[in-house]
């Protein structure tokens, strides 16, 4: 489905090729190529496209077509009622970062931050494969962080929440961003000046929002600039949090973009320069 930007029908031909090989059977939604300015569609189109793909009892997995922006503006209208009766798999990120946070925040459901199906090329297999993985295996996932910086040593222990920094920022001061209260946040962002991440963090820090956080770690920051940059600036704005920080995490918007789990348990060891998840993904049903 697409329920933020629009896309044409070459857009996704790989990526259906691709779950198809897998075994999958793929279903697409009634309004998933359809197109009003910057939007795939009116909004009743794509809550109608959310609503029909949580309600058909032969969807097992809803995967978003890519992000843009129109996610927000279907929030109040969510019938989280529905989604809670029938729960089933969400992926996404980037603007569905909105959607990802509003279900886990209303629903309880565990929501899945990874590769939209426009991005599944052949350069981003491997995040395919990762998301495969995780879906299917009865193991924790441990993620390496080995090409990050610790910023503040430390281990941290809590459910995860994140995603991209604008769109959690633009959640605060509504009903559908949960407390980060003993929570391990993630972030990632792609193509905003050093300025407007300052400005973000500094706005996430001020709305109290991270004042209980239990440890924080940074995806890729693509094209804004030198890491180093982004590194100095989160230990500006978060060293008096007195939370373990690191960076490294290969999320976002980058060539590596590893599916992540919204509201499992987790662990943040610096010393190893892990992320794990501690509880399996994807409970068999009875």
């Amino acid at each position: 489905m697409s329920p933020a930007g629009p896309l044409n029908k070459t857009d996704l031909q790989y990526g259906i090729e691709i779950m198809e090989s897998s075994g999958f059977k793929v279903s697409l939604a009634p309004h998933v190529y359809s197109k009003m300015d910057y939007l795939a569609g009116e909004d009743e189109d794509r809550l109608e496209d959310l609503h029909d793909m949580f309600r058909n009892p032969d969807i097992k997995a809803v995967f978003c077509a890519r992000g843009g922006y129109g996610t927000t503006r279907l929030l109040d209208k969510i019938e989280y009622d529905l989604i809670r009766q029938n729960p089933k798999i969400l992926v996404g990120y980037s603007d569905i970062t909105a959607l990802l946070i509003a279900i886990y925040k209303k629903t309880g459901l565990i929501t899945f931050h990874g590769p939209a199906v426009r991005e599944l090329a052949s350069k981003h297999h491997g995040n395919y494969d990762n998301l495969l993985r995780l879906l299917s295996s009865d193991q924790p996932l441990k993620l390496s962080l080995a090409k990050g910086e610790v910023l503040i040593p430390g281990r941290a222990t809590g459910a995860l929440i994140g995603g991209n920094l604008s769109l959690i920022c633009h959640l605060i001061g509504t009903p559908f961003l949960p407390s980060f209260d003993g929570y391990i946040l993630f972030i990632e962002d792609r193509g905003e000046p050093l300025y407007r991440i300052d400005r973000m963090l500094t706005h996430l820090k001020l709305s109290g929002q991270l004042s209980g956080l239990s440890g924080l770690v940074a995806g890729e920051f693509e094209e804004c600039g030198d890491p180093s940059t982004i590194n100095r600036l989160l230990m500006d704005v978060m060293s008096d949090l007195d939370i373990p920080i690191a960076t490294g995490l290969e999320v976002g918007h980058g060539h590596k973009n590893l599916a992540l789990p919204l509201g499992l348990s987790s662990e943040l060891d610096t010393d190893r320069k892990t992320l794990s998840i501690m509880e399996v993904a994807i409970e068999d049903s009875p």
